[in-house]
């Protein structure tokens, strides 16, 4: 473990990128999370990750201020402690994981990131991208979502249909819990569906959002990062723009965004802002909600490589 992490303070904003130096697969590489300060504007401190090889993503705070990541090429679950020690967590067993939603009674709900064994024939052409298939088996994952105690311990797997992607083979990518836990909210990252799963009925409801062809000129309709603000407001990003959307899944307030590739999401600041992060440029930006404003800008440098943000909005700097 080589860290330089700075005792963590209330704002401060976590960054998951990857090196991506094998010229053989462009998603591999050693992982490393940097910390930032809440105005983006000074890097505190870094994390190398020993333990990864592929892009390293899917950065959430538990309610215990522990920092889940992942690796889902590799199977693997993380906890960052704010020592710096990482800690992993192979009780959930061998799975693409990339994210992980929690939940009240203490449950864990982790996404496939990856579904299927295919990769669309004209995607696979001009990928350098290696994806294994899940250790026993001969697909890439199922891309359900399964629920788990803190132990370990299956409770439960949900059957979610997934989109698959302009690639055709990514799964639950992003999701999040509606405010009364009863539904979880998800996406196929790049594909025209927002979805939705019941989770007390176990059952697939109808999308909340959707698209279908002749799509309007410009990039086609498609879905990435999702978060509540605390008075449980669904926002949604669409790439090149930030979507309020209502309890009908209708857009109410659509905030433009400079270039496209807006990915992931993360209303922070006690949800008077939107921390999000460019995929294709590697910029992360706060997005101040009430105006629609760009507040802040860091430029990491990191191409198509950052694929975790999270603000730490605890308590406390010990580990």
């Amino acid at each position: 473990m080589t860290t330089t992490f700075q005792p963590w303070t209330r704002g401060d904003v976590f960054v998951a990128m990857t090196d991506l130096d094998n010229p053989q697969d462009d998603h591999a590489g050693r992982g490393r999370i940097v910390q930032y300060s809440a105005d983006l504007a000074t890097k505190k401190g870094e994390l190398a990750l020993a333990e990864t090889g592929h892009l390293v993503g899917g950065l959430k705070f538990d309610p215990d201020g522990v920092l889940w990541a992942f690796d889902s090429h590799g199977f693997l679950v993380l906890n960052v402690h704010r020592d710096g020690r990482v800690q992993l967590r192979r009780e959930f067993g061998q799975r693409p994981f990339s994210h992980v939603n929690f939940m009240r009674d203490g449950s864990l709900l982790f996404g496939e990131h990856v579904a299927g064994a295919t990769i669309k024939p004209e995607v696979a052409a001009r990928m350098h991208t290696t994806i294994p298939f899940m250790p026993g088996s001969s697909r890439f994952g199922d891309g359900h979502v399964w629920r788990y105690r803190p132990d370990g311990t299956l409770v439960k797997e949900y059957a979610t249909a997934v989109h698959g992607g302009m690639a055709g083979f990514l799964g639950v990518t992003m999701s999040v819990l509606s405010p009364d836990e009863s539904t979880l909210i998800y996406c196929s990252e790049t594909g025209p569906r927002l979805m939705r799963y019941d989770l007390v009925n176990d059952q697939q409801l109808p999308d909340l959002q959707f698209f279908v062809p002749p799509y309007p000129p410009g990039p086609p309709p498609m879905f990435f990062g999702m978060d509540y603000s605390p008075e449980g407001r669904l926002h949604v990003l669409r790439g090149g723009s930030l979507h309020l959307l209502d309890a009908q899944g209708q857009t109410a307030r659509q905030i433009p965004l400079e270039g496209f590739g807006w990915a992931l999401l993360d209303l922070a600041d006690a949800g008077r802002s939107a921390l999000i992060a460019n995929f294709l440029s590697g910029e992360i930006a706060r997005i101040d909600l009430a105006s629609g404003a760009k507040v802040g800008s860091l430029q990491t440098g990191a191409i198509r490589s950052v694929a975790g943000l999270a603000e730490y909005q605890g308590e406390g700097d010990s580990a």
